[in-house]
């Protein structure tokens, strides 16, 4: 919103709101601390305001439902929120069953300077009235906790390596949603990984990056508020980059040398008439990751900018980057090479390594592969071997050359707009309908966000409508996880043992579109 904080200032605000942390609270080195914020200035102070103080930073999705946020706040045993006014209500609700103590409330603009953060403030509560009527028992204004912490004295912590600094929360294939315990060594760990993997493409003190991505997303906060920060780069946040006038507006006076997003954001933006005229001649990188690349959008993007994309692979667990291609020698359709000291295999139901080009299990070794799942050690069990290797659950070919290539993805996950969403989460809240038998939920194609939830339904009231379930899900689910497609049916397919066939429900899709 046309501020930017200064690396000396990031640092005072940081510093202060640790010093809040260890004076004002009861808080301990080893506590977590939930983040509930879109891409706004308070975050990186935050994270790094707890990093300080020694606490574990619990990213926290600002789009949760109240049944989503209680269940990570109650799993990672939260005892302090960060929260955004605008979202508070659903922390609001929930906050009671957790162990949260010490709530922190922030407005949109309470970086920004005086005069102009309260105009802003006034305007987003009274006109625009996006700040709902919150009531916390315990609870402080972000400023105020910068304010405090600016009269006492913050007090270095002793932090060793080995400690886990962010629970980063991850779908299953269960759909539970389970904590990644990322150390500061696996961290640390891939930020040296990708400066020495990407070279000149972050080499400057001059580097502008755009940050369209969220950063309580494992990508975006690795890579945007370690990796980048530690180059001495400038990020551009992006609130909420749906909002494409407000996104190009943001960037229009800016040459910009680095852009980090995903397929439909980028084929989004090479639509609009605004974003072609931008002066793209310091562009050097644009990377890409969250979903795959369609070849379309990659040259449509080379086509307007001038920057072929730099596709890439990662996941939560690994902290989050494995592999990505490098600028220059960009081989379109993988994900590139593993990034330095990180192995990868490809293995078969056997889990005896595959040859070169034949399809297998992707695993990966390396100092950034996470400690394990918080307090769940047969989950971890099933993921991580002895020797340290990390099964993803995705189908990859390895090539003579090293490069990887994602031929499938774990068996039943959507990705809609680059975010993972696990069917049995949709299935296990929609069966809680007292009209609805059995469900299974299976994505299809969908231009816009590249996938789309589409859920099958086997109901016990006739009269129960498509609407009406839709309305259902809607109050308790992210938006983005919520059925675009119901459809009612007698019965829903299953093996000899009565697991759901949901490959038979995507290819009954497939055929009814094709007739």
């Amino acid at each position: 919103m046309g501020h930017t904080l200064t690396y000396s200032e990031l640092l005072q605000y940081s510093q202060n709101f640790a010093a809040y942390l260890q004076k004002n609270t009861q808080l301990q080195p080893g506590d977590r601390i939930a983040i509930q914020l879109p891409n706004l200035l308070q975050y990186p102070v935050t994270i790094f305001g707890a990093l300080m103080a020694g606490l574990v930073v619990v990213n926290t999705n600002p789009l949760y439902t109240p049944r989503e946020l209680k269940h990570q706040l109650q799993d990672s045993g939260a005892k302090a929120l960060v929260v955004l006014a605008n979202i508070a209500t659903a922390a609001e609700q929930v906050i009671k069953t957790t162990a949260v103590e010490s709530v922190i409330i922030t407005e949109v603009a309470d970086l920004h300077p005086p005069l102009k953060r309260v105009v802003l403030n006034w305007a987003v509560k009274h006109i625009k009235k996006m700040v709902p009527d919150t009531n916390f028992e315990n609870s402080t204004q972000f400023l105020s906790t910068l304010r405090l912490g600016q009269k006492s004295e913050f007090n270095p912590v002793s932090i060793n390596s080995t400690d886990v600094a962010v629970l980063q929360y991850t779908g299953g294939t269960t759909g539970v949603s389970k904590g990644a315990m990322l150390t500061h060594d696996n961290l640390v760990a891939n930020v040296d990984q990708i400066i020495e993997h990407l070279g000149d493409g972050i080499d400057s003190k001059g580097e502008i990056y755009v940050c369209p991505l969220p950063i309580y997303h494992i990508y975006a906060f690795t890579f945007h508020c370690l990796c980048l920060l530690t180059r001495g780069a400038n990020n551009i946040l992006i609130p909420n980059p749906r909002d494409l006038p407000s996104f190009v507006k943001a960037l229009k006076n800016l040459k910009i040398t680095g852009f980090v997003g995903l397929d439909t954001l980028f084929k989004a933006l090479c639509n609009n008439s605004d974003f072609l005229a931008m002066d793209f001649s310091r562009l050097k990188i644009t990377s890409s990751g969250g979903m795959a690349l369609s070849s379309t959008t990659a040259k449509r993007w080379q086509e307007v900018t001038g920057c072929q994309p730099n596709e890439g692979y990662g996941l939560t667990e690994t902290s989050p980057v494995v592999s990505a291609n490098i600028p220059g020698n960009i081989v379109p359709g993988s994900v590139g090479l593993p990034l330095p000291n990180t192995e990868v295999k490809t293995v078969d139901l056997n889990n005896d390594v595959t040859a070169a080009n034949e399809p297998g299990e992707l695993c990966i070794r390396g100092p950034q592969v996470m400690l394990g799942y918080w307090q769940r050690p047969d989950e971890t069990a099933k993921v991580l071997d002895e020797d340290g290797w990390f099964r993803s659950g995705d189908i990859a070919t390895i090539d003579e050359s090293g490069f990887i290539r994602i031929v499938d993805r774990k068996k039943d996950m959507i990705v809609v707009s680059g975010f993972n969403v696990y069917p049995n989460e949709i299935d296990d809240i929609a069966v809680s309908h007292p009209n609805i038998q059995e469900a299974a939920a299976v994505g299809i194609p969908d231009e816009r966000a590249g996938e789309a939830v589409k859920l099958f339904v086997v109901k016990t009231d006739s009269e129960l409508t498509e609407e009406e379930v839709i309305q259902y899900l809607r109050g308790q689910l992210t938006g983005y996880k919520v059925p675009r497609v119901i459809e009612f049916c007698k019965e829903l397919p299953k093996s000899n043992v009565g697991k759901v066939l949901r490959k038979e429900l995507r290819n009954r899709n497939s055929e009814n579109n094709n007739s």
